[in-house]
């Protein structure tokens, strides 16, 4: 099974911005990526994902802020994250989907704050 790393994460001031990488194991071309977040005492949340197509879909609440990418040579996966606010703060996990299965990294801790 895929084995997901990622990196990135750290503490940032409100309106900062963050790049969040996500290193795969093996080859990510059949698998739509994806990020999500969970805060403390919240359930995990979609954050976006990007499809074997490069089709994306994102949550609402970070439509204009975040971009996902892959780079599917390298069996990368990134999310810029600009504009920042305080409840972007959470433990974020890179996914890797592919029909029933979903493989999870260990996730990279976001906090922003001034």
């Amino acid at each position: 099974q895929v084995q997901l790393v990622e990196s990135g994460g750290g503490l940032v001031q409100p309106g900062g911005s963050l790049r969040l990488s996500c290193a795969a194991s093996e080859s990510i071309e059949i698998y739509t990526m994806g990020w999500y977040r969970q805060a403390p005492g919240k359930q995990r949340e979609l954050v976006a994902t990007m499809s074997t197509g490069k089709n994306t879909n994102y949550a609402d609440s970070v439509k204009g802020r975040f971009t996902i990418s892959r780079d599917n040579p390298k069996n990368m996966v990134y999310l810029q994250m600009n504009g920042l606010k305080p409840e972007d703060t959470a433990v974020y996990n890179c996914a890797a989907e592919w029909f029933k299965y979903t493989y999870w990294g260990q996730g990279t801790q976001v906090t922003v704050s001034s």
